[in-house]
């Protein structure tokens, strides 16, 4: 593990339309910051491999169905969603090119070569909110992970997804009886309110467990239909 005394190395520092991203590695593990907000790192996954577990178990058996990740961050997701075989498609949308192509040719394609290689994984390089509104795909599931949670966004334009408008676009795009499963670094009952006022069904909250501090946690809606 890294000491207090350790320095982060920046191994990438890019200028996008949506502020700054940097990829630094701090001892063994690498770290996505963007606009000074820490995003997520490499030291763990639980959390982003609930975010699939919990998605695809809500689905009931449903044959080979196509889930839309948002955010590729590190990986996790993706890695852990071309692991199970009972996924169909796979879509990850990526606004920034720049993580993108760190998992193309950079330090991140150690963790998703595997999958990215998967012929069900495509990337959609474009914003989650713009693709949620304009798309004429449908999905399974949804499993967003492009911010710290409902509360806490890295731009100030994602706070618009998880407001009811917003959670009718996902319930838009999701097939009758879809799942919509969004990340969070902290419980909100206040979001879980907004769901069902969306219209969203069986609303409940997954918890990983941690030693001590605020658990990170899935919030999960079933479309009516």
């Amino acid at each position: 593990m890294p000491s207090s005394y350790d320095i982060p190395e920046v191994l990438d520092r890019r200028e996008g339309p949506h502020g700054e991203v940097v990829l630094r590695r701090h001892g063994d593990r690498l770290e996505i910051i963007a606009n000074g907000c820490f995003l997520m790192d490499t030291s763990d996954g639980r959390s982003e491999r609930l975010l699939v577990d919990a998605a695809l178990d809500a689905l009931d058996g449903r044959d080979r169905p196509h889930v839309l990740i948002g955010g590729l961050g590190v990986g996790f997701s993706l890695a852990h969603a071309a692991a199970d075989p009972r996924w169909g498609r796979i879509t990850v949308v990526e606004r920034e090119h720049a993580i993108v192509e760190w998992h193309h040719d950079g330090p991140l394609s150690a963790l998703s070569a595997q999958a990215l290689a998967d012929p069900r994984a495509r990337i959609v390089e474009a914003d989650l909110v713009a693709h949620v509104n304009e798309t004429s795909d449908t999905y399974d599931a949804l499993c967003l992970d492009i911010d710290n949670g409902p509360g806490w966004t890295v731009t100030e334009g994602n706070g618009n997804l998880y407001r009811e408008a917003g959670l009718a676009s996902c319930a838009r795009v999701l097939g009758p009886g879809g799942v919509l499963a969004v990340w969070s670094a902290q419980p909100s009952p206040e979001f879980e309110e907004t769901l069902r006022n969306a219209g969203f069904q069986r609303v409940r909250t997954e918890e990983i467990p941690v030693a001590r501090g605020v658990p990170d946690v899935v919030h999960l809606g079933i479309r009516p239909g």
